[in-house]
């Protein structure tokens, strides 16, 4: 996974996936890992992930990230096994209008 210097920055770092993650690592390794890695999973552009991260919803993918940490996982492959586990759950129309991820 190639990461590029035209990620994002968090708007959030007080609380969604930065400011959650921060709790368990280095939050500015862990994001652009994080977005890169969701970004190849869902073929969304960067930027509407950002936003995701920066939701609660992004917290909550922190929360389940520091899980696969507790098991002795790398962050890179933290973030894989929270990201494929989210994968499978579906898009309600109410999360898709929070986050702008496509329903589905």
């Amino acid at each position: 996974m190639a990461i590029t210097n035209t990620t994002p920055e968090s708007k959030n770092q007080e609380w969604g996936f930065w400011g959650t993650i921060g709790h368990h690592g280095d939050a500015a390794i862990a994001w652009p890992i994080a977005i890169n890695t969701i970004s190849d999973a869902t073929q969304l552009p960067v930027e509407t992930v950002a936003i995701f991260l920066d939701s609660r919803h992004g917290r909550h993918f922190a929360d389940d990230v520091a899980n696969e940490l507790a098991t002795g996982k790398v962050i890179a492959d933290a973030i894989g096994a929270a990201t494929a586990r989210w994968m499978d759950w579906r898009i309600s129309a109410r999360t898709a209008h929070e986050t702008g991820i496509p329903r589905g």
